[in-house]
């Protein structure tokens, strides 16, 4: 599912009215006794959005307890309008999944186990470009990258996404989609098996990846994806570390699917926070099944970061839906939620009345 796609379809139309401080105000105070929580929003900077139009926004979350937005884009007008009005302001890019590179470097993208390159065959959809992360200039080039950004003094901290492989295996409610069934891991969708990645691994382990009559199946070949991948998280923690700044990621919904589906270890990375993506809708489940996603973040990372449990706004019926996600999101131990999709005067207030009955 593109989320670029979701977001021009009209994320944050604009939030017509302040909520009331007081009982936030309240809640904060309360708050000191009980662990840090943040509420996060993601979305992408409008150009066409008045100072005014920002002003009311960003008191509007403030008030509501949102602490900070993830930015998918720079404008350094709306980065230091809602710093203004108190929300951090972060950057939020696309890690792996980079298209822009192709026609310069399309030896450094991901290969099936087919031999196909998403360089120029990419999987699913036109936008699934992977970049190998076995590559060291793969790296080099998002070390830069993040170095960039966060060089920026109005820019707080860097949000991580598809940083991962490419799903071997989609959220079941998008497999009608492309009409399959991915009820095991098919070769065009399991990546990477570059000559580079298979270097790599022989040096680490000893075995030529050819001799393994089912690579799907080891555990070596997996931990080492793992590895891969967190290595990278790993360093670009550290530049961000270095700069005084926050890194956070948005992740796959449980360190099980995460790592089945997408070679996502995140419960092993440094991090100052996750936004598992618990997008219940994705995977055909009840809204209840938020809970269980949580609690099990929360299980395995035993406190090294917060959690903050992502809601995709989309996937709910009605408020009543969503104040129960968000009920179960904190009853279940996330330190806040993070909101994908039209947050709403009533989205916003539901937030606001959960936090002062949560500090109450």
């Amino acid at each position: 599912m593109n989320k670029r796609d979701f977001i021009k379809a009209g994320l944050l139309a604009g939030v017509a009215s302040q909520l009331p401080l007081k009982g936030l105000a309240a809640a904060v105070v309360a708050g000191a006794k009980h662990k840090k929580i943040k509420n996060w929003v993601w979305t992408n900077p409008n150009q066409k959005d008045t100072d005014e139009e920002l002003t009311t926004r960003y008191i509007s979350y403030k008030a509501a307890g949102i602490t900070g937005i993830l930015f998918e884009a720079d404008s350094e007008r709306h980065f230091r309008a809602a710093k203004a009005h108190g929300l951090e302001a972060h950057r939020w890019i696309w890690t792996f999944n980079r298209a822009e590179l192709v026609s310069i470097h399309p030896d450094w993208y991901s290969k099936n186990r087919n031999g196909d390159s998403c360089a120029d065959k990419p999987p699913y959809v036109n936008y699934y470009r992977w970049l190998c992360p076995s590559r060291p200039e793969v790296q080099q080039y998002l070390e830069q990258q993040v170095t960039d950004i966060l060089d920026k003094d109005y820019i707080d901290g860097i949000h991580l996404d598809y940083v991962r492989y490419c799903d071997v295996v989609l959220p079941v409610n998008l497999w009608a989609n492309y009409k399959i069934e991915q009820t095991k891991e098919l070769p065009e969708y399991d990546y990477c098996y570059c000559e580079v990645c298979r270097a790599k691994f022989k040096e680490q382990y000893g075995t030529e990846l050819a001799d393994i009559q089912f690579p799907e199946a080891s555990l070596s070949w997996r931990l080492f994806r793992y590895n891969n991948i967190s290595r990278v998280v790993n360093s670009l923690s550290n530049i961000a570390h270095q700069h005084k700044k926050l890194i956070t990621a948005a992740v796959f919904p449980t360190p099980e699917i995460a790592r089945r589906n997408v070679r996502q270890d995140w419960t092993n990375w440094k991090l100052d926070g996750v936004c598992p993506m618990i997008y219940h809708g994705f995977y055909k489940e009840k809204v209840t099944w938020i809970g269980d996603a949580v609690a099990e973040g929360v299980h395995f990372l035993a406190g090294a970061f917060p959690l903050y449990a992502g809601l995709y706004l989309s996937d709910f019926k009605n408020d009543d839906e969503i104040r129960q996600g968000v009920q179960l999101a904190f009853k279940n131990g996330a330190h806040g939620v993070s909101f994908f999709g039209n947050v709403t005067p009533g989205v916003l207030e539901i937030l606001r009345s959960e936090l002062v009955e949560k500090h109450a």
